[in-house]
């Protein structure tokens, strides 16, 4: 049974998230994480059609700041992993597998290294290292003082009332179906990379001063993977956009219980090949020691 629930936290901050649940009993679980401006719609059709269900609870969150838990202010890492403590605190989660991609990758190593007990295993869809940096990310590594700038300043004028009063909601699902017939089913990937990767698709759904807190949290260092006792599946994008392949394979290579698959996408691989996004963690999940 989906249904959606809130959790009020203890700064007074709602977070909203659908739980998948076929008995009352508490069973293994898992926790998707979506990414950087985005919402949990993402993950829809993966908890629909996945077989795991049958075995499995799925709690599926929007973190602090999207969806329906919607929030200005202050962004950060540390939010983020209070945040799920608190969610699984509340659920039952004793120790989950977590599932994120690309910002939630980001997220689920940090929850992983700070709440050790908690987590079974990681599934890292894409994630970021800051050594593995490229592009536009890169560029952003290098003028951090001065977004941190900008972000005071607008956090400011927001706390004067000075922002959008209406921010539209998006469905992700409905958005990536018709990415796949239209673009990618005419072999347009091109044209698909432009309107994911675009900030300003991006920020017509989100707060600019929260677009730019998580740009820069998605480029913060990650803790060594070394500190992570639990197995790891990490899925790459053959064509990966923010950051170099065989660099990350490198960085994820150095944690001993590390398996790497690669897809043949650029980003978004839950857009582009979500059937075998699902197969990988469906195998992974079922094969993982009790």
């Amino acid at each position: 049974m989906d249904v959606l629930r809130t959790l009020r936290t203890a700064d007074g901050a709602t977070l909203g998230y659908r739980l998948w649940r076929e008995s009352a009993t508490p069973r293994q679980s898992m926790l998707l994480l979506h990414g950087m401006a985005s919402n949990m719609t993402r993950w829809s059709e993966f908890v629909e059609q996945t077989t795991l269900k049958q075995s499995w609870d799925i709690l599926c969150p929007d973190l602090r700041g999207h969806g329906e838990s919607f929030r200005r202010g202050r962004l950060n890492m540390d939010l983020w992993c209070g945040d799920l403590l608190t969610l699984l605190d509340a659920e039952g989660g004793d120790r989950v597998v977590v599932i994120g991609h690309s910002l939630g990758a980001q997220v689920a190593v940090h929850f992983a290294t700070r709440h050790p007990t908690r987590v079974r295993g990681l599934v890292l869809i894409d994630p970021v290292f800051h050594q593995a940096l490229r592009g536009t990310l890169r560029t952003v590594s290098l003028v951090r003082p001065a977004i941190e700038w900008v972000v005071s300043v607008m956090l400011f004028l927001n706390h004067l009332g000075l922002r959008r009063r209406h921010i539209p909601s998006r469905d992700l699902r409905k958005m990536d179906e018709a990415t796949r017939a239209k673009l990618l089913k005419a072999g347009k990937q091109q044209e698909m990379i432009e309107l994911y990767s675009s900030p300003w698709e991006d920020l017509r759904f989100f707060p600019v001063a929260s677009y730019l807190q998580e740009m820069l949290e998605i480029i913060r260092p990650l803790p060594p993977l070394s500190q992570i006792p639990a197995p790891i599946l990490a899925l790459l994008s053959k064509g990966i956009t923010y950051t170099d392949l065989e660099t990350t394979r490198r960085v994820l290579s150095e944690h001993p219980r590390t398996r790497i698959e690669t897809i043949d996408a650029y980003h978004w691989p839950l857009t582009e090949k979500p059937a075998q996004v699902r197969t990988a963690i469906e195998r992974w999940c079922t094969h993982l020691p009790p």
